[in-house]
């Protein structure tokens, strides 16, 4: 397993995984109310992750080999779907990143299903600016799977 731990600054409250060599272009009409209750928006190669905060806001990625375990009782949210990465670089970064400044992870190239957790999102303070929200999101090679769908 590998794993990785970031501090993002989830400008518009969000960050993004993206396959390196995905189209750059957003499109904010994908944020539709299902992927907001959802917790993500999905486009070709992209995943974005939507926080409950736009301040910096501590993320794990982890690649395993094979399907976590379904114990969700520590996480808010659970949302699962796939995402391709054919270059084997997956960009990981704020919405408003540099590019080319943005910290990347090389993983084999392939189709991967994609686990995303929203842990205390309930611990904002009154100006919503802090609070214990936090995020993980755990990749592993799986065949494409048809449909997003939510876990919790």
């Amino acid at each position: 397993m590998q794993r990785y731990e970031f501090e993002l600054f989830a400008d518009y409250h969000q960050f993004y995984l993206q396959d390196e060599a995905a189209d750059a272009d957003v499109s904010f009409e994908s944020w539709s109310d299902e992927a907001i209750e959802n917790g993500a928006v999905l486009m070709p190669g992209k995943i974005f992750v939507q926080t409950v905060r736009n301040m910096d806001v501590p993320v794990i990625i982890e690649v395993q080999d094979s399907a976590p375990d379904n114990n969700f009782d520590e996480w808010d949210k659970v949302f699962e779907c796939s995402i391709d990465i054919p270059s084997g670089k997956i960009v990981i970064a704020g919405c408003t990143d540099e590019w080319d400044e943005a910290d990347r992870i090389e993983v084999v190239p392939g189709v991967y299903r994609a686990r995303i957790y929203h842990g205390d999102l309930d611990t904002l303070n009154d100006d919503g600016l802090d609070g214990d929200d936090h995020y993980k999101v755990i990749l592993w090679p799986a065949a494409p799977q048809a449909e997003a769908m939510r876990l919790k």
